[in-house]
């Protein structure tokens, strides 16, 4: 039985050894909890302009606060975030460059508020197609979102 108890103390200790630097990898803050994109459409605009407004959800179920620094997709040149605010009974468009949602919140993106403006599409869209977005994380992970094209006034 000694034998057996050595072997398997030896095995335990290889087991974590292998074990312990995998672990020591993952960077910190970086668990596998990430925002989630919902509900999201992209509004097509009337006259074939290169711009369109993206809008959705994104939550944020985890336990910290997540911070949005950027986004883009294969679909357009760009992409920003911006937000629209009534300035002195103007209303005003301002780009957003980080976007921090609180543990356990949300983001909206609306019309005529927080919201994207995806600029330059590769290629023509049409009502129905599907994109993909992606949204940087101030942690370096990546948040994918699908969002739906709809028609200019659907």
């Amino acid at each position: 039985m000694d034998a057996f108890r050595r072997t398997l103390a030896s095995f335990a200790i290889v087991v974590a050894a292998v074990a312990t630097p995998a672990c020591a990898k993952e960077p910190a803050g970086k668990g596998a909890c990430v925002p989630v994109v919902r509900d999201g459409w992209i509004r097509l605009v009337p006259g074939g302009m290169p711009m369109h407004g993206g809008f959705g959800r994104i939550d944020n179920t985890c336990d910290a606060p997540a911070t949005i620094t950027g986004a883009k997709s294969a679909a357009y040149g760009s992409v920003e975030l911006h937000e629209t605010k009534l300035v002195d009974g103007v209303s005003r468009m301002r780009a957003v460059p980080t976007l921090s949602i609180a543990a356990n919140g949300n983001a909206e993106f609306e019309p005529g508020d927080l919201h994207m403006m995806l600029m330059d599409p590769v290629s023509p869209l049409k009502a129905g197609d599907k994109v993909t977005i992606d949204f940087a994380l101030q942690d370096g992970r990546n948040v994918r979102g699908t969002f739906i094209v709809r028609a200019p006034g659907g």
